[in-house]
């Protein structure tokens, strides 16, 4: 039988003709945002790919690898998932606003949202409220979305106004209107009550016996929350639980839930953001309980930054913004996969 021909590679001059609109727009947005940037004041930075830590949550898993010293000595570095450690540092150092074009790494991520290698947007306001983060991430979507022109996202047969005024919505609000769970009963000493949330839960979600109370809280998300967020016009999921707090303090006044949030459109979720922990001692607590089930799940940890912890007691007080830059991208371009709006695919793979 006669061989199928091989697919031409992604760089032939025909498939790439079918992205160059999708990547002239990536052009275009890039210019815009920095040019936004820079009108209110921030300063661009660059920041150290290879790291002591990659970051230290329990799902998200960082290639490896290792540098040799002159002397033959070698020491273990990570890629890291996100600048947030360093800038955070330079905020320590007295920087007031900064921003970041990141390259990150994930490992064990690929899918039509996800590469292994991606563009993630990240910016920090030192002495500012996370709502003021908030609304720099409604005004930079649409800056996006005026860049390109488009009028309206689409996605998976979803649609999403990038200029209407946002909805408004918090984690605990989301659970009762999409899943009929009062979250917040679930929550005693800022610890999730698993069996609590199991109770509320049954039902709704395939409950299994070794579900930790955040595996529950992520199920519920994903099944019944997500897909109902970003629909018409953009959704700023905010306040949540505390044992989902990541690097967000606490909110003054209900220790239930943290000053987080996320942001969505088409039911795809575009930004996670921050009212940034300064507490040393309680991020290392996180930090600690986060390795020690990755260890239980995974069978690995990563070690923690002590240079960050460090860093974390001097920040001001401050807030920030992690975006996944390609996923705004393909919205604002009309792409229907993320590896159209990137200039070359993940090594090894074609469009």
């Amino acid at each position: 039988m006669p061989q199928e021909p091989s697919p031409s590679p992604w760089w032939s001059p025909q498939r790439h003709a079918d992205v160059r609109p999708f990547l002239q727009a990536r052009a275009a947005i890039t210019r815009a945002l920095r040019a936004w940037f820079e009108e209110q004041g921030f300063t661009e930075v660059e920041t150290a790919i290879l790291q002591m830590s990659p970051g230290n949550e329990t799902h998200l898993h960082a290639p490896a690898t290792e540098l040799t010293g002159s002397d033959g000595t070698r020491n273990r570095r990570y890629l890291r998932t996100s600048p947030e450690f360093a800038c955070k540092k330079l905020l320590a150092a007295g920087e007031q606003r900064i921003f970041e074009f990141a390259r990150v790494f994930r490992d064990r991520e690929r899918g039509d949202l996800h590469l292994p290698e991606f563009t993630m947007l990240e910016w920090y306001r030192a002495e500012a409220p996370y709502d003021a983060i908030m609304a720099d991430t409604v005004v930079v979507i649409a800056h996006a979305a005026q860049a390109t022109g488009i009028r309206q996202f689409g996605f998976r047969g979803r649609t999403t106004d990038p200029y209407a005024e946002p909805e408004l919505l918090t984690v605990a609000g989301a659970f009762e209107r999409y899943a009929g769970i009062d979250l917040l009963a679930t929550i005693r000493d800022r610890a999730g009550d698993r069996d609590a949330l199991a109770a509320a839960a049954a039902g709704k979600i395939r409950i299994s016996g070794d579900d930790t109370w955040s595996d529950l809280f992520s199920k519920v998300l994903v099944e019944h929350v997500e897909p109902q967020l970003g629909n018409g016009r953009v959704t700023l999921l905010y306040e949540y639980p505390s044992p989902e707090a990541a690097l967000a303090r606490a909110k003054a006044g209900d220790l239930r839930v943290a000053e987080r949030f996320e942001v969505y459109a088409c039911g795809v979720e575009l930004a996670n953001g921050f009212g940034e922990l300064t507490d040393a001692a309680e991020q290392r607590r996180r930090f600690e309980q986060e390795m020690a089930e990755k260890q239980r799940r995974y069978g690995e940890r990563y070690p923690l930054d002590e240079d960050f912890l460090a860093a974390v007691a001097q920040m001001p007080q401050a807030s920030g913004v992690a975006l996944g830059f390609d996923r705004l991208v393909l919205l604002a371009a009309g792409a229907t996969r993320i590896d159209q709006v990137v200039w070359t695919p993940p090594a090894g793979e074609q469009r």
